[in-house]
């Protein structure tokens, strides 16, 4: 649609009013002033000159200027300066202070009603005039801006329309403190060189008693805040010159007040133990989320150009057909050649738009220093630039919160980029509250790590402020001026200071004799008593700061959450644990939830991991006298004719812990065919070895398990009597479970054994049961296999009195068989102990 149809439409206006309106963004003074200076910077000036003429005629007294050997402006470019929101520094990667086009006019109409810009720039000389006392006297809503142009070399007008420019300065003649063609031009020779600019602000504002807001007579080298105290106020709030030396994290720029230059700092070399902390947040995502939806329209703008350009393209190809003229042949190679360029444009677009969202999953990295002002300690606090240009200072984070005197005099320095974070217009504050209380959070722990590895508090902070000469309780006072103060504050932090010619910085090394001593403003490279440093082609040395890292503890909610994760665990395995499943063959063995063997235990495998405890009562004289192995070498014949029928397992066991112990120790109830699983403490019962008993007996380990944590049952767990080797079903526990192991020996000799394992094909399960007589257990013989053996249960019936020792909880305990119960499958002893505690039972234990 032509522009000519909106011509009727309705326009958006800006009155003069809106000038008072947008210079109340700068509630600080400072910062107004600091907005004339970053451009200067901007500028790639490297010099900027602030001072005051005194007129007595206007408002205030005197003129406030701004003199810098920037890059200048033309004609053009001062035009763009009276658009509001017109910027050409707005790029992502520029490292640019200004972003928003209003710094110049918001910051001068904060200070005074009126100023005018002076600049030359390629033999043009520019005049720009913003006045809201013309506007005001003219009744004029509209902003109305001079801007005449010269010739630098003739003085001459440049201009198409003569009488415009007569009547641009004749405004500027009437309303501004130059009264004449000769002063205007007379303000271009103050930029000495091809380029520069001067702005002059006048009409200044005055405070309620009618005195200027800014004092520049109490001290003839500064630019101070009317009416504002020294004591209780920063320096930097106060003074200009205190505010501008550290205005910039890296000066690179002089400047000079009142014709005296500014010692700028660069704060982490002023610094006691400075060091420096890597942070890396996914947090800041704002800034970079706009830049994507910025890069992404302008992809999409660019390939719906360029498929325009290539449908044309084609279309144009098509209706030339076999048309070979020499026109037509140039009118398709130019669409084709538009065609190709503006797929190129948006190939570079959509690259540009994938890199930004690459660059939006990444974290933003940021470099935290920190280090001790030993100087004035009671400065303290964070300074956080935005493209090395201070935004906030003094900010308390962490412990410093507390008011007290941890982390007391420790400075924090910050630098976030633009895409990181976003200041405000005022360049006082971050647009993002919330990312931004997220900085000072990170920084907060940051600051509590560094206390840490410096290592103050531990050898004592009155004796660290002692040594630097705070001899006063009271925080705020400044240190002793003592010349041994003086010299030991000087020996730690090394004098940095930056040569007026290359405006390299430079370290001097320490020197008796340079303790108190004045520096000029313009010193040089060649003043520096380093023999490698004293010249201004030598490399500026980079100061390394030790590289530390935050060890950051879990939080208590941390904790909570991994120790309900743990519990959530244990519990599982339990659960897994307390649940019962037949066992019939090593194939039942690998599906059980916890790891599980059939290799043999060692008798001795408990003892040895665990102390022992006495055996009460003492052992029968028949069971103490009798020799710990049986003689060798005796025939089979032999030892059938003295045992007879082969004798059943003694059984052992150990003394019990309460009237109660029937139901503590009830295992399970025999069941052929399956051994029941649990979550096990394990008996072993062995016979303790007779005197008459010959040959070999190879001792069958059997473990039996039961559950730790569940209450006692009246159901027996079987466990397998392998058939040819001795084998042990083991159930890992944890270490507090109590474990109960029933071993038995079987007296009879080798080839007895092996007789009657010929005949247990499966082998047989042992079960343990108890009685409601807490004297009395029973132990249960089952014949899983369900083979024939009822002579071999018969014979049992012979052991009925036998001499047994038991063991339970790691404890032998001694008793008598006093009945054999014979079954079809089973073959059941009851034991009867000679002695029984009362005082602890096992169900206490």
């Amino acid at each position: 649609m032509a522009f000519t149809n909106y011509s009727s439409l309705q326009r958006a206006q800006l009155t003069f009013d809106y000038l008072h309106t947008n210079s109340t963004t700068h509630e600080f003074l400072f910062g107004a002033l600091a907005e004339l200076v970053d451009n200067a910077r901007d500028a790639d000036a490297t010099r900027i000159d602030i001072f005051t003429e005194p007129r007595e005629n206007l408002r205030g007294g005197f003129m406030l200027c701004f003199l810098d050997d920037g890059a200048g402006m033309d004609s053009n470019d001062a035009a763009s300066v009276i658009q509001f929101g017109k910027s050409a520094k707005r790029t992502p990667e520029s490292t640019q202070i200004g972003q928003y086009g209003n710094g110049l006019k918001s910051g001068s109409m904060r200070i005074g009603k009126d100023f005018i810009l002076f600049t030359k720039k390629d033999n043009i000389m520019t005049c720009l005039f913003l006045s809201r006392t013309f506007h005001e006297e003219e009744g004029i809503d509209e902003v109305i801006v001079p801007l005449p142009s010269w010739n630098a070399q003739t003085g001459e007008p440049i201009t198409d329309n003569m009488e415009k420019f007569a009547i641009e300065t004749e405004l500027i003649y009437k309303y501004s403190p130059f009264k004449s063609e000769q002063e205007v031009l007379e303000q271009f020779r103050m930029i000495r060189g091809e380029k520069g600019t001067l702005v002059i602000i006048f009409n200044l504002k005055l405070m309620d008693n009618g005195e200027p807001e800014l004092d520049v007579t109490s001290d003839p080298r500064d630019i101070q805040m009317a009416e504002t105290p020294p004591e209780g106020t920063k320096p930097e709030r106060r003074s200009f010159r205190a505010y501008a030396a550290v205005l910039y994290i890296d000066p690179r720029m002089r400047i000079f007040i009142h014709g005296h230059k500014v010692q700028t700092k660069r704060l982490s070399c002023c610094l006691y133990k400075p060091r420096m902390y890597k942070y890396a947040s996914k947090r800041f995502k704002t800034r970079a989320e706009q830049e994507v939806k910025k890069a992404e329209h302008m992809a999409r703008i660019a390939e719906e150009k360029a498929r325009e350009a290539e449908s044309k393209a084609r279309a144009l190809e098509l209706r030339l057909g076999g048309d070979i003229t020499r026109e037509s042949r140039v009118m398709l190679r130019q669409a084709q050649n538009v065609a190709i360029t503006m797929r190129r444009e948006a190939d570079v677009k959509k690259r540009m738009k994938e890199a930004k969202q690459q660059a939006l999953k990444e974290p933003k990295e940021l470099n935290f220093i920190f280090g001790v002002n030993i100087e004035q300690r009671h400065l303290d606090g964070m300074f956080i630039y935005n493209c090395s240009r201070l935004i906030k200072m003094y900010e308390k984070v962490g412990p410093q919160l507390e008011g007290g005197m941890a982390c007391g005099g420790v400075v924090g320095v910050v630098d976030v980029p633009y895409l990181v974070l976003e200041p405000t217009h005022n360049k006082q504050d971050f647009a993002d509250a919330k990312e931004y209380r997220h900085l000072l959070r990170a920084m907060g722990e940051h600051l509590a790590q560094y206390w840490k590895d410096v290592e103050i508090a531990q050898k004592g902070i009155i004796k660290f402020w002692d040594d630097f000469g705070y001899l006063s309780a009271n925080w705020n006072p400044p240190p002793s001026n003592e010349l041994r103060y003086k010299r030991r504050r000087a020996m730690e932090i090394p004098m940095t200071i930056q040569c007026d010619m290359c405006l390299k910085w430079r370290t001097l090394p320490f020197q008796l004799s340079s303790v108190e001593q004045e520096y000029p403003d313009t010193w040089v490279c060649a003043m520096n008593p380093d023999p490698e440093q004293d010249r201004c082609d030598a490399p500026e040395q980079q100061k390394k700061l030790p590289l530390s890292i935050l060890k950051k503890e879990r939080s208590q909610e941390d904790k909570q959450k991994e120790l309900t994760e743990k519990i959530r665990q244990q519990q599982e395995k339990l659960e897994a644990l307390q649940k019962t499943t037949p066992v019939r063959s090593q194939a039942d063995l690998k599906k059980l939830p916890l790891e599980v063997t059939t290799r043999p235990v060692l008798e001795n495998s408990d003892q040895l991991s665990r102390p022992q405890r006495p055996r009460s009562p003492p052992l029968p004289d028949v069971i103490k006298n009798a020799p710990s192995r049986p003689p060798a070498q005796i025939s089979r014949s032999t030892t059938q004719q003295k045992k007879g029928p082969p004798a059943r397992p003694a059984i052992s066991y150990s003394r019990s812990q309460s009237a109660a112990f029937s139901e503590e120790f009830n295992i399970s109830r025999t069941q052929p065919h399956a051994v029941a699983q649990r979550k096990s403490t394990c008996t072993l019962v062995r016979p303790p070895p007779k005197p008459g008993p010959v040959g070999r007996t190879p001792p069958v380990l059997l473990q039996n398990c039961k559950s730790q944590l569940t209450p006692p049952s009246p159901k027996h767990s079987k466990l397998l009597l392998p058939p040819k080797k001795p084998h042990v079903v083991k159930h890992p526990q944890p270490s507090s479970s109590r474990k109960r192991s029933i071993s038995t020996i079987d007296d009879e000799s080798e080839e007895e054994v092996g007789q009657k394992k010929d005949k247990r094909k499966p082998g047989k399960p042992v079960a343990v049961k108890e009685e409601k007589d807490s004297n009395e257990v029973v132990v249960e013989l089952t014949d899983s296999a369900g083979e024939d053996e009822s002579a071999e249960l018969k014979r049992a019936q012979k052991d009925k009195g036998q001499h047994v020792e038991v063991r339970v909880n790691r404890e032998w305990y001694t008793g008598r068989i006093t009945a054999v119960e014979v079954g079809k499958k089973v073959v059941r002893w009851k034991v009867k102990f000679d002695y029984v505690p009362t005082d602890v039972t096992p169900r206490d234990r």
